[in-house]
């Protein structure tokens, strides 16, 4: 009786080992499967564009412009007109100085080497300072006739053409300076103009709405205080430049002046010192 017993339970096991080992395989076959297919569109999933927005300023120069008044307008064409102004200046006159100092170099290494005061002047650069210099004391020392000029000998004659050739080119060298100084001294003032006269309008508008929050406090007072710092951008270039040909404009007429000293002496026959 024992026996069967136990022949009937060892025939159970087994049957239940048969049902319960191929449950278990397909649960393990289908495990990786449903792992793959799961990971297959995450995979397969394009990644989203990282897009920038661009936050156009609403308070820059474009803005100024656009809700500015003729005031305003007009105060930011006349920097605009005075920045445009001494950078023109600034280089003509540098380039202008540079050509003289180039003249004043060629005319101390040919000009006194010459044999006579017309080969001399015929080495010299035509429209030249120092041509024109040269030929105003030549042009002096031979017409000194007249009854006016009797009275004036003829060293103190040349001397005083010689004088007023180098006068008029260093007028030449300072043509625009003053609108140089001008510019720097004015520019930021006239930026200050229209910074008040902006935030005056903006005031103006504020009271008018009867609202004072942040944003409509900063734009228009942020709008008139660019007038300030274009007043500045303006002047400080000026300013400068018209210390830099100053400083240049002297060194350039040291070497005009001494130029003209020693065309007088040779012109009157003596060695200048």
């Amino acid at each position: 009786m024992i026996r069967r017993i136990q022949y009937v339970l060892a025939v159970a096991s087994l049957a239940v080992m048969q049902f319960i080992a191929p449950a278990e395989a397909q649960a393990q076959a289908s495990a990786p499967a449903a792992t793959q297919e799961a990971a297959a569109p995450a995979a397969a999933a394009p990644a989203p564009a990282v897009t920038k927005e661009v936050v156009e300023n609403p308070y820059g120069l474009k803005a100024l412009w656009a809700q500015g008044d003729i005031v305003a307008k007009s105060t930011l064409i006349i920097l605009v007109l005075m920045s445009a102004g001494s950078w023109y200046i600034l280089f003509s006159k540098l380039f202008e100085s540079f050509k003289i100092s180039g003249e004043a170099k060629t005319a101390r290494g040919t000009f006194f080497k010459s044999s006579s005061l017309q080969d001399g002047i015929g080495k010299l650069k035509d429209g030249g300072a120092f041509r024109y210099i040269a030929e105003s004391a030549v042009n002096a020392g031979e017409h000194h006739e007249g009854e006016l000029t009797e009275n004036i000998d003829r060293n103190t004659w040349v001397s005083m053409s010689v004088q007023r050739s180098v006068e008029e080119v260093q007028s030449r060298l300072q043509d625009g300076l003053a609108f140089l100084a001008t510019v720097g001294s004015t520019a930021p003032f006239i930026g200050l103009f229209g910074t008040v006269w902006g935030i005056l309008n903006a005031l103006t508008a504020i009271g008018i709405a009867g609202q004072a929050s942040i944003d409509k406090v900063a734009g228009p007072v942020g709008e008139s205080l660019l007038m300030t710092a274009i007043g500045l951008a303006v002047a400080v270039p000026a300013v400068l430049g018209y210390n830099w040909l100053v400083r240049r404009n002297k060194v350039t007429m040291d070497a005009v002046r001494g130029f003209a000293a020693d065309v007088h002496g040779v012109l009157m026959g003596a060695k200048a010192r």
